[in-house]
């Protein structure tokens, strides 16, 4: 019987949507600022979103605690909310924090060298707030998540 539950365990997690890119987690041990991977309608494995609301009901007499979040996708923006129960399984994705200096700028195509491994990247995403602000020869950090990069934040 153990072997059988190990099989099914290791079988659930080994897709390569979710594996060395997110990690299992409860929804209750979540808070707000967490990270979570959220369903979408493009893509199975979900969308990285941070959450911005958080709330839990208690158990009532026919059913488990709830948990109602709401996340804001960290490649789009838009808020996605989600409800189910504390004890459910959900994902959280594997940030990847990255320091890099930034090349050259075409358009909305930004290439940045890595300060660790000196490989050289493009990235046309960028976070609102350093939009317009990034100039060459800038250190930048940059998040690597799902297989996609974006530019976070400037670095001093």
């Amino acid at each position: 019987m153990f072997s059988t539950r190990y099989v099914c365990v290791e079988v659930k997690y080994s897709s390569k949507n979710c594996c060395c890119m997110s990690k299992p987690s409860d929804l209750g041990s979540l808070k707000i600022g967490s990270y979570i991977l959220l369903p979408h309608s493009d893509q199975p494995s979900g969308e990285p979103c941070r959450i911005v609301e958080y709330d839990t009901s208690k158990p009532g007499k026919h059913g488990a605690a709830k948990a109602r979040i709401v996340g804001e996708g960290i490649f789009d923006g838009q808020k996605r909310p989600h409800v189910g129960p504390v004890s459910m399984q959900i994902h959280v994705p594997m940030i990847n924090k990255k320091v890099g200096q930034i090349i050259s700028i075409n358009g909305d195509t930004i290439q940045v060298m890595d300060s660790e491994t000196f490989e050289t990247i493009d990235v046309s995403l960028i976070d609102d707030e350093v939009k317009g602000k990034l100039e060459n020869g800038q250190n930048v950090e940059y998040w690597v998540v799902m297989d996609k990069t974006k530019i976070m934040r400037i670095k001093s």
